[in-house]
């Protein structure tokens, strides 16, 4: 019962920095010039965004919410099997952050239709994110990392185990 009492609040904790920065982006930035962090390399601008990564899936929203509702039960199904072992650690710490993130995106679409996102690397002209998005793609590789490089096959016998 530990192991999930200390997950929910990890969860918590950076589901609320998202939603608190999304926040933060809609009373500060909405309908404002963007706001320079390092020059013309990274600034704050707000956006609306009616689909998903890089603007994909367009106004498919409850497309969105059933496919992020889906890997979010595969992340807690995968999560429950996990051990509360310092072994194991890094996949809880990275599946929970995956889920915040998921969750952070979701209920946007839910609540209001669309995502806000505020972060820009103007200088690659990257697409505009959110804290969410970050939690999720660095989350998402640190676990492809771990699981292709760090665990062994032995490792991930307990994710087969009825």
């Amino acid at each position: 019962m530990k192991k999930y009492i200390k997950g929910v609040l990890l969860f918590l904790v950076l589901f609320g920095l998202d939603q608190w920065s999304k926040y933060a982006a809609d009373t500060c930035l909405q309908g404002h010039e963007a706001k320079k962090v390092i020059g013309d390399v990274f600034v704050l601008q707000y956006l609306k965004n009616y689909g998903a990564a890089f603007g994909i899936l367009q106004n498919k929203q409850i497309f969105l919410v059933i496919l992020t509702a889906v890997i979010l039960a595969a992340i807690i199904y995968i999560l429950i099997k996990t051990p509360d072992t310092v072994h194991y650690l890094p996949v809880r710490f990275f599946g929970i952050m995956l889920a915040a993130g998921a969750v952070g995106n979701m209920y946007d679409r839910i609540v209001h239709g669309y995502v806000i996102d505020f972060l820009y690397a103007k200088v690659i002209d990257f697409p505009i994110f959110n804290v969410a998005d970050c939690y999720v793609v660095v989350s998402a590789v640190v676990l492809a990392i771990l699981i292709g490089f760090v665990y062994q096959e032995s490792d991930l016998e307990v994710y087969h185990k009825k």
